[in-house]
């Protein structure tokens, strides 16, 4: 029978590229898996990280069958970025792409009675050929989801075929109240003496079908009367397994948990689970933590996953890759609608062999996870357009979304546009669902902006499902006032642009899905931004998983059944001012506002109850109350508020905008825009303005100033940036940037000539 023999202990690292070594080494680093050499250096604000070929080392015993022969399998279920297996000193497998699977089988290399050297070296250097090229999270190194042994009879279920689980499970849903299940397996080295016997279970244990099939024809479907359906509020599972029989003995088996269910979407209904309306609405996730990188445990997942379950989310969209196996099951077990998808993100690389690999990964995606109920839809690229469009890139789409489809027709495509994609580009319509990556705001425009952008959008392709992929900004649990403002990075911004937002897609539900950007923050050397360098802020929650901004009660107010209460601004704990506004999140009709231990006042609102009050000096107890709900905090009224409270870089970057201007001089800001030949402007991309230094160095300047960003060429996220113009960067800056900005940038440039 199968044996999976975990290999997570006493393993040997080094970060030196010290090539292969012929023994165990004495000198390496002791490490357990799972492992990243990133996990620190991934996300602390240094400037960057270690992209390496890090090497692993480790020995072990040949597992043996207890009848003569067998095989061995080395497993890996993911290595960051590219990696390269080798079992006593023979190269046994190469992989390209960092979130998938992989097996090699291993039982000739493999001594029967010595220890066995398993050598294995991961690199997350930049493979021109391999995704993702440039992306804003960060690309850890290593052996973040550990390492199997499986051995096997000669005669097995399939361990060959793209890291697949050589089972194949298809439940759908009769009228009649049953469902059938369509089974198949793949079975390696087979004669007639064998036969694959099929049961299902449902979830008490019971077996409620079964089927039995010759080794060399499989596939069979099988009827279960009475059928419970799958659903986000029940995620009932059966259990499909398939033994492998030879006469009286059972050789090997496999099994799948998986879930009856129906889903669909309508331009003007949404998405529909099991013939009923349900509007997507949820989060974004990466797989990391704070000081672990992507080197997360089982439980790690499994509390990610409790934590959007509780926030109230039905859909999760796992950012920008194939995902670890435990958050797949997790979702299956607690409900949710997942849109699942490959890192081909931000920009294309025009080399065929890149999109071989974007191939690669969507089989290796598809095939490996077809058995789990909770996804419904395969995303086929994110924010593609920011490395500019081309007939071939359309053309590679055309051809994912095509193999997505040969490989699963019973799911939907998805794709996720970057916010500049035109209305009549030829990217729509490639995909069954579209959505869109907005973020009016934040980066470009007014928050007020959102629904009537998502309106004319519906107006103009009535024909298309539409979601919103991403939408948010940053949040700094430090930063608070009075008047929170795009770009102040304070708790009070983030919550005040979810609060707009969550009621934008309230009253749209003919949105299929909304995903907020981001559940967690989350690791991004390249980024400097906020006070907090090395990270994403945009979570709803702290990247330790410790805190929940005020934002994530903002959703849990729209999404949540359980009753809920929560009072807003607790960390905006010393307030001036002679009154202030306290903000209570609930989904119950009414709250009552009490200030030390007095009635202010009691309020019907829907989600958001807003209360002016007037503090006493010193401490005063501030309580909300909504039938058996209670929150309460202290808030302290001083003269003038701690200056922690706001981020330097606010009043720097009002007063370098000032500065901006006087350089500037007398240039007419009103005048229409020239574009005189052979000169630079703001048409022109990054990657060639940086070609002048004069001209880049402007342009630096200005993106500074509007965005607060450092963008120099090779550094950060230059790769995502070097195919934009001015134009479309000063534009991400929405009201930051002020009149006249773009047109003092251009009148600089246009008076240097092109290099």
């Amino acid at each position: 029978m199968r044996n999976v023999i975990s290999l997570n202990q006493d393993w040997l690292f080094s970060r030196v590229d010290c090539g292969l070594p012929k023994a165990l080494p004495a000198d390496w680093e002791k490490v357990n898996l799972p492992h990243t050499w990133n996990a620190v250096d991934g996300h602390d604000g240094n400037g960057g990280y270690a992209r390496i070929k890090g090497w692993y080392a480790k020995s072990f015993k040949t597992p043996a069958q207890p009848l003569k022969g067998g095989r061995v399998y080395v497993e890996i279920p993911a290595a960051g970025q590219q990696a390269t297996v080798y079992v006593n000193g023979s190269e046994v497998i190469y992989h390209e792409g960092g979130y998938s699977n992989f097996r090699a089988d291993i039982t000739d290399l493999c001594k029967a009675e010595e220890d066995n050297l398993l050598v294995i070296a991961c690199s997350n250097e930049n493979k021109s050929n391999v995704y993702p090229q440039a992306a804003d999270f960060t690309f850890y190194g290593g052996l973040y989801r550990g390492v199997r042994l499986i051995s096997v009879p000669d005669t097995h279920f399939d361990l060959d075929y793209l890291g697949g689980p050589g089972l194949k499970v298809t439940p759908k849903p009769c009228e009649s109240g049953g469902a059938t299940f369509e089974l198949e397996s793949w079975i390696t080295k087979g004669d007639e003496n064998f036969t694959v016997l099929y049961s299902i279970k449902d979830a008490e244990g019971k077996e409620v079908a079964s089927a039995c099939r010759p080794f060399d024809q499989t596939k069979v479907t099988v009827y279960v009367p009475d059928a419970t359906l799958w659903d986000v509020d029940n995620p009932y599972l059966y259990t499909v397994s398939a033994i492998l029989q030879r006469r009286n003995e059972a050789c090997d088996e496999v099994s799948a948990r998986v879930g009856v269910r129906s889903f669909s979407c309508d331009p003007q209904k949404g998405f529909i689970l099991n013939g009923r309306e349900l509007p997507l609405r949820g989060v974004s996730r990466h797989q990391d933590r704070l000081y672990k990188g992507n080197a997360l445990t089982r439980e790690d997942h499994f509390e990610d996953a409790r934590l959007i379950k509780e926030l109230g989310a039905n859909t999760i969209r796992l950012a920008h890759y194939q995902h670890s196996q435990d958050f797949y099951d997790a979702c299956d077990e607690l409900g949710f609608i997942i849109w699942a998808e490959i890192p081909f993100i931000s920009v294309m690389n025009q080399d065929p062999a890149a999109h071989q690999n974007c191939i690669s990964q969507m089989k290796e995606l598809i095939t490996q996870n077809y058995n789990h109920p909770s996804i419904c839809f395969w995303g086929i690229s994110n924010e593609i357009l920011i490395g500019g469009i081309s007939e071939q890139l359309v053309e590679n789409h055309k051809e994912l979304n095509t193999l997505c489809k040969e490989l699963d027709d019973t799911r939907l495509t998805t794709i996720a546009h970057v916010s500049m994609t035109p209305v009549d580009s030829p990217m729509h319509g490639i995909t069954d669902v579209e959505s869109y990556n907005h973020y009016f705001g934040w980066y470009g425009g007014k928050m007020e902006d959102n629904g009537p952008w998502l309106d004319e959008f519906h107006r103009v392709h009535p024909e298309i499902c539409l979601g919103m992929s991403e939408y948010g900004c940053e949040g700094i649990i430090t930063y608070h006032g009075p008047n929170p403002a795009c770009k102040d990075y304070s708790e009070e911004y983030q919550a005040l642009y979810h609060e707009h937002l969550a009621k934008v897609f309230d009253e749209r539900p003919w949105m299929w899905s909304t995903h907020v950007w981001n559940m967690f923050d989350f690791g991004c050397a390249a980024r400097d931004e906020g006070g907090v360098a090395g990270r994403n802020n945009k979570g709803l929650m702290t990247m330790d998983r410790k805190t929940k901004k005020d934002s994530y009660f903002v959703y849990q107010a729209y999404w949540s059944k359980k009753p809920m209460l929560h009072l807003a601004g607790k960390r905006y704990a010393q307030r001036a001012g002679d009154t202030t506004e306290i903000k209570v999140y609930s989904n119950q009709p009414a709250v009552s506002l009490y200030l030390n231990g007095k009635l202010v006042e009691e309020k019907t609102a829907d989600k958001v109850f807003a209360f002016q009050v007037s503090l006493k000096d010193g401490f005063n107890i501030v309580t909300a109350v909504a039938g058996d709900l209670k929150d309460s905090t202290t808030l302290e009224k001083v003269e003038k508020e701690p200056d922690i409270y706001v981020l330097p870089e606010v009043n720097e970057r009002a007063e370098g905008v000032a500065n901006w201007f006087k350089l500037a001089g007398d240039l007419d800001l009103k005048a229409p825009m020239e574009f005189p030949e052979g000169k630079y402007s703001i048409h022109d991309t990054m990657e060639d303005l940086a070609k002048c230094p004069e001209a880049f160095r402007i342009m630096a300047d200005a993106i500074k100033i509007a965005m607060n960003m450092k963008i120099e060429p090779g550094v950060g996220m230059w790769d995502m940036m070097k195919a934009m113009t001015p134009e479309k960067m000063v534009g991400m800056a929405g009201g930051m940037a002020p009149e006249g900005f773009l047109e003092s940038i251009n009148a600089k440039l246009i008076k240097i000539d092109k290099q």
